[in-house]
């Protein structure tokens, strides 16, 4: 009879982020003996460090700065709006520096085994690992390898490189940089019109840059309803940023301090300069020094494959978060680490991921938020919905705020009348948003929807509007 192969580890997490921490937390407290393997020069993992955290308090203070600019609609007279650019970061860095020690600290009191150091397979049990550099702490990874019975690989997302080589050579700012540069450029050229892009364009124009976005689809935020993007193209161009769509980008190229980006627009050439580009042309999986295939693993356009229960093609790895999709969002990554965790733990029981309640936010203003069904990807399934619309421009609190850009939308089952989508571009879009969520985690109907109390004044009562709309005409079938 073979020897059964004994294994260091019952589980080795490849990443340390918020999906890693999710899927150890999980596997330990299931009694799984578990390592989590973390190779980033710094611990806390993208959305803390670089992605949702820092983004999100660098807009809040540009839409602080904005409504005091505009404090004359209410009659308010706040006089010239100034701002210290060193100060702005500074408070964003002490507080990205207060969420990512708690993270740290998370990982190295946490009832499992935590190594800084790279990690790649060399047979499908066997991890190579590599001490950092100097600009990585030395932690407790003294091992050159490592063997585990399972593994969960969580290691997220980098930069896309750009599309044109002589972008490289040019140079250009990432949205890494972006959010942690030491001055403001006067001028700034940004690629890309997906949520990184706008978030970061409309931050920069409203901190007195002079911000010119080209775009390669007809509409920025292209994953969304057309409507959604042309209330946000409408906004853009209103506050002063000089947005081209359709595009096809040519070239890149030095003018002394200058850069100057080349292409195609309207049949025509065109050219546009800036003291920097910011190439914001969307993130790819972080998963080509890993070595996968000497682990069985397929990858699909960088991407790991797996089925609803996070498991790869190799049967005893799972993958879970930006390295795998098919969506880039911090909740889901952590939804599906603790899936994966839990059917290592529990094979018996398996669960399986759900993206019926798949929810987005922009963070623009105003913001764009999803749940469920869109209008697109419904017309794409061929799906029978129904849609009613309400403007935020004919809304009562929207109006005392000032807040006129937009709308809600909700979609529906033409026969029970089911909530299946919503979507609101309008203010606190984000947090509006989870109303819809909810009545769609209970299955809620539009006719339920209707009936629910809302207070008013408030931007909530909204969605009884569009609600009614729907109720009503389905009862008129």
């Amino acid at each position: 009879m073979k020897a059964r192969r004994a294994f260091e580890f019952d589980l080795a997490v490849i990443g340390g982020g918020s999906a890693g921490y999710a899927a150890a937390r999980t596997a330990a407290a299931a009694g799984l003996k578990t390592v989590v393997i973390e190779g980033g020069e710094q611990v806390g993992g993208l959305c803390i460090l670089r992605g949702c955290m820092p983004s999100k308090a660098l807009l809040y203070a540009a839409e602080v700065r904005h409504l005091a600019r505009h404090g004359a609609t209410w009659g308010l007279k706040p006089g010239r709006i100034g701002f210290d650019f060193t100060k702005v970061m500074a408070r964003k860095t002490a507080m990205i520096e207060e969420f990512a020690s708690y993270r740290r600290n998370q990982l190295e009191q946490g009832q499992f085994e935590f190594l800084r150091a790279n990690a790649r397979f060399v047979d499908s049990h066997t991890l190579a690992l590599r001490p950092l550099g100097a600009s990585g702490s030395p932690g407790r990874a003294s091992s050159k390898a490592l063997t585990a019975r399972h593994f969960i690989i969580a290691t997220g997302s980098v930069v896309s490189p750009p599309p044109l080589a002589a972008l490289s050579e040019v140079g250009c700012l990432t949205s890494d940089h972006a959010l942690s540069l030491p001055r403001l450029p006067k001028s700034l050229i940004v690629l890309g019109g997906g949520a990184i892009a706008c978030e970061l364009a409309q931050f920069f124009a409203r901190f007195d840059v002079q911000v010119t976005q080209i775009q390669r689809s007809p509409r920025v935020l292209r994953e969304f309803d057309d409507d959604a993007g042309t209330v946000v193209e409408t906004v853009f161009r209103r506050e002063g940023i000089r947005l081209f769509t359709g595009t096809k980008l040519l070239h890149a190229r030095r003018n002394g301090r200058r850069k100057i980006v080349e292409f195609e627009h309207g049949g025509k050439r065109r050219r546009v300069e800036a003291e920097e580009i910011l190439l914001a042309l969307g993130r790819s999986p972080n998963t080509s020094e890993l070595g996968l295939d000497n682990a069985g693993v397929e990858l699909e356009n960088g991407r790991i494959v797996t089925n609803a229960r996070m498991r790869t093609s190799a049967p005893h790895i799972y993958a879970a978060g930006d390295c795998t999709g098919p969506h880039e969002i911090v909740h889901l990554a952590i939804q599906q680490a603790e899936t994966a965790a839990h059917n290592l733990a529990h094979p018996r029981r398996p669960r399986a991921m759900d993206y019926r309640l798949l929810t987005s936010v922009v963070f623009t203003d105003p913001q764009v938020a999803t749940v469920g069904l869109t209008e697109k990807t419904a017309t794409a399934r061929a799906l029978p919905v129904l849609t009613a619309t309400y403007p935020f421009n004919d809304h009562g609190k929207s109006l005392i705020m000032e807040a006129r850009h937009g709308f809600v939308k909700l979609l529906a089952h033409p026969k029970s009348g089911e909530i299946l989508g919503g979507c609101c571009v309008g203010p606190m879009g984000g947090e509006l948003i989870h109303e819809i969520n909810v009545a769609m985690a209970k299955r809620m109907t539009v006719h339920e929807l209707a009936a629910t109390p809302h207070y008013h004044p408030t931007l909530a009562e909204i969605w009884t509007y569009p609600a009614e709309e729907l109720a009503e005409r389905i009862a008129r079938q």
